[in-house]
This record gives C-alpha cells, sequence and structure tokens, in this order.
C-alpha cells in the first residue's frame, strides 16, 4: 500500500539556515536506509514561494502564500510503498526533523476508492 509521509515544521525555526546542511544530509541517509520502499518524495520551497487557488461560492480566486495560516507548514514529502500501516509508522519515526515538527501519514486512494 502506498503512503505519503507530510513533513511539517515552523519555517521560522530555520532562520537563515534553510536548508540546513546537517539536516539534508540526515534525509539523505533517510533515504537510503528506507530505499526499498521509497517510491518518491521532495523538499518544498518556502511558503513565501506559495500561490493558493480556493473556490469559494463556486468562484475561485487565487492568492499568494499558503492556504491557512499556521505555525508549522509543509515543507517536503516522502511516497512509500509498504505492507501496511503500521510499517509506514515505523518509517516515519525515523524520519529526520529539524527541531520540532510532524510527520502526517495518508494512505493513497486506489482505483477502487477504499
Amino acid at each position: 500500500m502506498k503512503y505519503m509521509l507530510m513533513v511539517y515544521e515552523n519555517e521560522a525555526s530555520f532562520g537563515d539556515k534553510r536548508p540546513d546542511p546537517g539536516l539534508i544530509k540526515r534525509h539523505m541517509e533517510f533515504q537510503q536506509d528506507i530505499k526499498v520502499h521509497h517510491v518518491g518524495g521532495a523538499g518544498l520551497k518556502g511558503v513565501a514561494t506559495a500561490t493558493t487557488v480556493r473556490t469559494d461560492g463556486g468562484r475561485q480566486v487565487v492568492h499568494d502564500g499558503p492556504f491557512a495560516e499556521t505555525k508549522e507548514q509543509l515543507g517536503g514529502f516522502y511516497l512509500i510503498d509498504v505492507p501496511d500501516l503500521d510499517a509506514a509508522i515505523g518509517i516515519a519515526r525515523k524520519l529526520p526533523l529539524f527541531k520540532n515538527g510532524a510527520v502526517e501519514i495518508r494512505p493513497l486512494m486506489t482505483a477502487d476508492a477504499d
């Protein structure tokens, strides 16, 4: 089953350190560690580069910036293929984070929409 691991961290924690070379190295090592399950993924540029298309009352509006004002921002993702949620949780627990943060695990929809 395929899962997306979405990495959320507070961009303000990075200061002028983004991208942090030590963190990038740990992510490269993490990718090697999960190589057999790794399908894809990427880091994302900061929220200052985001554009959001929002539908409100049937009308679409384009906004500069992220969809929501939150303390943690989506900074990147991994796409993995593992047998079950327990395996996905095991991999997510190893994912390197800068200081504080969260990893959201979400299964991908399949053609039969399970």
